[in-house]
């Protein structure tokens, strides 16, 4: 069971990076457009945050706070919805997508910090 969760873990992080490259490379050239990086990484960050969250858990010691879980769904909902709606747009607000990208760092940091 470890090596299967350290597997949707990688696949985590691969949409983690995905999402984020894909909306600061969006960001910094200027062009406010939902790329295909950005939604398949929402795709696969909300795909493997479920499986890494909920069918493999064993009531170990290690267990995570299912707060944080619902919190962490939660964001990773918002910005799926963010991704998803205006993904065949030219152009989306310059304010939305910075609502993805803080709402993929905020996420990211409830990962890490939340204990």
């Amino acid at each position: 069971m470890e090596a299967i969760r350290l597997i949707l873990l990688f696949i985590h992080l691969i949409g983690f990076a995905l999402l984020l490259g894909g909306a600061v490379t969006q960001f910094l050239s200027g062009k406010f457009r939902i790329n295909p990086a950005i939604l398949w990484g929402a795709v696969i960050q909300l795909a493997s945050g479920l499986l890494l969250s909920a069918p493999l858990r064993g009531g170990g010691d290690d267990e995570p706070n299912p707060i944080k879980l619902g919190v962490k769904l939660l964001f990773a909902v918002l910005i799926f919805i963010m991704v998803f709606i205006p993904r065949k747009r030219e152009a989306v607000n310059k304010g939305h997508f910075i609502g993805i990208i803080a709402l993929t760092l905020v996420n990211a940091a409830v990962a890490v910090f939340w204990h």
